[in-house]
């Protein structure tokens, strides 16, 4: 079955840098999109980014030039670099897949888009 790993939070000053990874398996991973949502304490899950196998990327306003995400379909893995880091960005940080076709060009960016998903993984920024 399919099955996502996160790893790489932590507590981090402000300013500050984390690089998540998202280890898949179970599936074709070429073939899925990935995303990176967050949910803060009693908030929504929110969409961070996403990217395509051919490395098409989508970002939430708010980590635009500060986040980047990444792939590398040989490893069947999933990054988010997070630089610049904000107290307003701790949440637990979700990885998800889904599957989607090559010859179109969407990215999915909602929640109720994605099949698959992680257990999350903290991050919490210190003022």
């Amino acid at each position: 079955q399919v099955q996502l790993v996160e790893s790489g939070g932590g507590l981090v000053q402000a300013g500050g840098s984390l690089r998540l990874s998202c280890a898949a398996s179970g599936l074709t991973f070429s073939n899925y999109a990935m995303g990176w949502f967050r949910q803060a304490p009693g908030k929504e899950r929110e969409f961070v980014a996403a990217i395509r196998s051919g490395g098409t990327t989508a970002y939430e306003d708010s980590v635009k030039g500060r986040f980047t995400i990444s792939r590398d379909n040989a490893k069947n893995m999933a990054y988010l670099q997070m630089n610049s880091l904000k107290p307003e960005d701790t949440a637990v940080y979700y990885c998800a897949a889904n599957l989607v076709y090559s010859g179109s060009s969407y990215l999915p960016i909602r929640r109720n888009q994605y099949r698959y998903w992680g257990q999350g993984t903290q991050v919490t920024v210190s003022s």
